[in-house]
Formats: structure tokens, C-alpha cells, sequence
């Protein structure tokens, strides 16, 4: 099928563009993104796109939105899984978080770059909304006195940033052969003993 002979709508055209744009994201990162070549790979003519995004930067605005939004469920759906308890929660969102973070590399870099581009409110409040869950989770620990009261947006940063840090040097190379889920569980162990009351 040429170009010229391809079809100018798709049954579902927008996921299919997004998938096919994370996709090409893992494969060769931002640069490799182009909408033409998404048309063409899905087989639609290049005009289709236009019809859900106007330009790639609204693709990449998309596509990072809904990570947040893919994000967000996995970790609400790994704390609902785990129990009333704090301790299991904490282990069920530390791997949820470090396993879509090494899973999808290329997409959470596009995730929090994109976040802090002006203009993109949508893309900081499809974060806010992914975060909620944990950030619940570290505010009824503390009702409960499991952990030390504390300002929760610090305790939440903390807790997030050391698993984003371990899925960073994963990702990075700088952990070689050192398995990853002891790690994410000494994190928790560490993080536990740190956050609980005096």
C-alpha cells in the first residue's frame, strides 16, 4: 500500500498512535519519534495524526500523560492488593514503582521531563493524581502512628525519591549484576526504620 493509498481513518487511531509511539520512545528515545513515520507504521496516511495531535509535542505530552495515568493505577492497585498494613503497602509500592520505572524506561524520562515544560498543566496534574495514592498512604500511616509525624509532602519525596533512584541506577548501568528486588527491599527496610516514630 503506498502513501498515496492509505487510509485516512483507523478504528481506534489515537491508542494505536500512542502505542506505536512508546514503542518507538523505548527503541531509540525521542528522537526516533515522528508522526509521519507512526502514520506509516500503523498504516494510516500522515494527515491522521493531525486529527488527535497537532504537532509530536502534543504526542509526547500525551503519551506522558498517560503514563502518570498508568503509573498512578498501578500503584493504587498494588496498595488496595497489599493489606490494611503499612509495612506490606510500602514493599508493594516500592516494587510497583521500581518495576514500571525499569520496565519502561525512555517513557518515565519522558514522564517527569515533560512535567515541567511551560504549558503543561495537564501533564503536572495527570502527576499530581498518580501520586495521590502514595502520598494517602504515608498520610494514614501517620494518623495511625505507624510512622513519625512529619510534613507528608517531605516524607512522600523521600520515600518516592529512593525508589526512583534505584530504578535511575538500574537504568543507568550502575548496579551490574546486583539483583534488583533485595535492593527495593533494603530500601524499604531502611526507609522503615527511618520513618518510624521516636
Amino acid at each position: 500500500m503506498t502513501a498515496t493509498t492509505r487510509p485516512y481513518h483507523h478504528g481506534s487511531l489515537r491508542p494505536a498512535l500512542l502505542a506505536a509511539a512508546e514503542q518507538a520512545l523505548e527503541r531509540g528515545g525521542v528522537q526516533a519519534l515522528s508522526l509521519r513515520e507512526l502514520a506509516r507504521e500503523i498504516g494510516v496516511s500522515h494527515a491522521a495524526p493531525r486529527r488527535h495531535f497537532a504537532d509530536k509535542q502534543a504526542l509526547l505530552d500525551a503519551l506522558a500523560e498517560e503514563g502518570f495515568e498508568r503509573l498512578g493505577q498501578q500503584m493504587s492497585a498494588a496498595l488496595e492488593e497489599a493489606g490494611p498494613h503499612f509495612t506490606p503497602r510500602l514493599k508493594a509500592l516500592a516494587h510497583t514503582y521500581v518495576r514500571f520505572a525499569t520496565d519502561r524506561a525512555a517513557l518515565l524520562e519522558l514522564m517527569y521531563a515533560g512535567k515541567h515544560r511551560p504549558g503543561a498543566e495537564r501533564l503536572r496534574e495527570a502527576a499530581d493524581r498518580a501520586f495521590a495514592a502514595p502520598l494517602q498512604l504515608v498520610t494514614e500511616a501517620q494518623e495511625a502512628g505507624e510512622i513519625a509525624a512529619d510534613d507528608v509532602y517531605r516524607s512522600g519525596a523521600v520515600t518516592i525519591a529512593a525508589f526512583h533512584g534505584i530504578a535511575a541506577m538500574a537504568n543507568n548501568g550502575m548496579l551490574g549484576d546486583f539483583p534488583l528486588e533485595p535492593l527495593v527491599d533494603a530500601a524499604v527496610a531502611l526507609l522503615l526504620d527511618g520513618l518510624r516514630p521516636r
